[in-house]
């Protein structure tokens, strides 16, 4: 039979591949499963998100008169305070209780006092503390026949003088929150397409399909098509799950849809393919060593560890200190650089003298580790049986 030439090979093979996954149930289903968690971790931190900034105080007695004052201060520290007035302060007492009041504010508005459940939120103490500073300073300016407000104005008109070496985005927190989902979405995307490479090459070599594919396309032309196809395959599921998170969190105020949000995406693409590319083809390597699905877990298994404890180490060292010397060290490294380099990208804690290194890095391993996992799969591929040694395998 003639061979087909390398490059139609290819196609044929990546398009028979985005074909038979792109129906089937389970991607369907993943995808909407993954969806539906993606949405509701985008609607938690929005629910945190408000409540973190809005606060229900109740006023009993005399502060119900610094109604207003509660509002204003509060709206100068970026808070939000409704406040109720209740004019039975045991059924005050009981609504804390009960979590319908964040709190329960009584006596003068020199000295007020704040009745709460098991902590108060550190923001509402400081609002506060200033109601009650401020009224105990404008009586004090009175009796020096001083006029409070004139005096406040100059008091308020203070401010320290910023000088930031570096000085972190306004969005840092938004950052961050994108950073991490970019990180987990393409840790979870290259894990289990990766893994899907494997087993779709031990199916086609225990159902014996690979022998007929081999007398049309050589060995790297079956590999790279499979390979490039299921990484489509995943790249779909990205750009799904990835547009609908932004519009998502732009529509619930968790982040606005801005420049940073959507250029994190591009780079969560472009490292998803490279990271995709480096793993993907190791994984058909190793699952030519065997003949039954069982036992490609096993095979597996050392990269899925290099994984999962790459990802783990890397997402606790983001949350910690994303431009930290230990994070930077840990992007750098080519295995680990498509998970954890765009997700520091997003935080804006790359340089860029660290991205373009990494990217260096990661190019020239997936060149490396494509040539020897095609050796690999070459060598292994239509041998039938028991599971073949590595080094075998690497010897021919």
């Amino acid at each position: 039979m003639r061979k087909l030439s390398g490059r139609r090979a290819v196609w044929l093979v990546m398009k028979r591949e985005l074909n038979t996954r792109l129906r089937t149930r389970s991607f369907v289903i993943g995808t909407v499963v993954l969806l539906a968690l993606l949405l509701g971790y985008v609607g938690f931190q929005s629910a945190l998100v408000d409540s973190a900034d809005k606060n229900t105080v109740g006023l009993t007695g005399q502060a119900i008169g610094i109604a207003q004052q509660l509002q204003t201060e509060a709206a100068l520290s970026g808070q939000e305070i409704s406040t109720v007035a209740v004019t039975d302060p045991a059924e005050g007492r009981q609504k804390v209780e009960d979590g319908d009041l964040d709190a329960l504010v009584s006596g003068s508005a020199a000295k007020l006092t704040a009745t709460y459940k098991s902590s108060l939120d550190s923001q509402l103490r400081r609002v506060l503390d200033k109601v009650a500073q401020r009224q105990v300073l404008d009586g004090v300016l009175s009796s020096a026949q001083l006029e409070p407000a004139e005096v406040m104005a100059q008091v308020n008109g203070t401010h320290v003088q910023d000088d930031a070496i570096s000085p972190e985005p306004a969005d840092q927190s938004e950052r961050l929150i994108v950073g991490l989902i970019v990180a987990f979405l393409l840790y979870m995307s290259i894990i289990t397409y990766g893994t899907m490479v494997a087993q779709g090459v031990v199916e086609e070599k225990s159902s014996r399909v690979v022998e007929i594919l081999l007398a049309s396309v050589r060995p790297w032309q079956l590999l790279l098509g499979k390979v490039i196809g299921l990484g489509l395959v995943g790249l779909t599921q990205l750009v799904i799950l990835g547009a609908a998170g932004l519009v998502a969190a732009s529509v619930t105020g968790v982040f606005s849809l801005s420049g940073f949000a959507t250029g994190t995406l591009l780079w969560g693409l472009l490292w998803y393919l490279l990271g995709f590319l480096l793993y993907a083809t190791i994984y058909g390597a190793l699952g030519s060593l065997v003949s039954r699905q069982e036992d490609t877990q096993s095979v597996v298994s050392p990269l899925n560890i290099i994984l999962i404890v790459g990802f783990v180490a890397g997402f606790n060292l983001l949350l910690q200190d994303p431009d930290g010397t230990a994070a930077k060290v840990v992007s750098l490294i080519p295995l680990l650089s498509p998970i954890l380099m765009p997700a520091r990208i997003a935080t804006g804690a790359a340089a860029g003298w660290e991205i373009a290194l990494s990217l260096g890095l990661t190019v020239m391993l997936v060149a490396l580790l494509t040539w020897l996992g095609g050796k690999i799969y070459g060598n292994s591929v239509l041998r039938i049986g028991s599971r073949i040694k590595l080094s075998e395998a690497l010897r021919g």
